[in-house]
């Protein structure tokens, strides 16, 4: 999914592979965002990115984050309302539409 940084970012970031597919699966549900990327980052830690409207990444993001701690270990959680252009490219480096 492209992301260009026009739009809010949600960011939530796990220990575990399992509660960050709950809290994406979690946010898509709860809100109308889309999902950007997630990434591996290595010593357990995954973190998974959406985007969209300011108020349903913030409902998504808090809704992934509860879904998160309630099977696993929740180590960050953040929205990004409008994030400078640049981080488009951050965040597409793990761009979910890639093979």
């Amino acid at each position: 999914m492209e992301y260009r940084g026009d739009e809010a970012l949600g960011l939530i970031e796990t220990k575990g592979m399992v509660p960050a597919i709950e809290a994406a699966d979690t946010m898509l549900k709860t809100a109308d965002v889309e999902l950007v990327s997630y990434e591996n980052i290595g010593s357990t830690l995954v973190t998974v990115m959406v985007k969209g409207d300011v108020a349903a990444v913030k409902s998504a993001v808090e809704a992934g984050a509860k879904a998160a701690e309630r099977i696993g270990e929740l180590t960050a959680a953040n929205v990004m309302a409008r994030p400078i252009r640049p981080i488009g490219h951050i965040v597409m480096a793990h761009d979910i539409d890639k093979s």
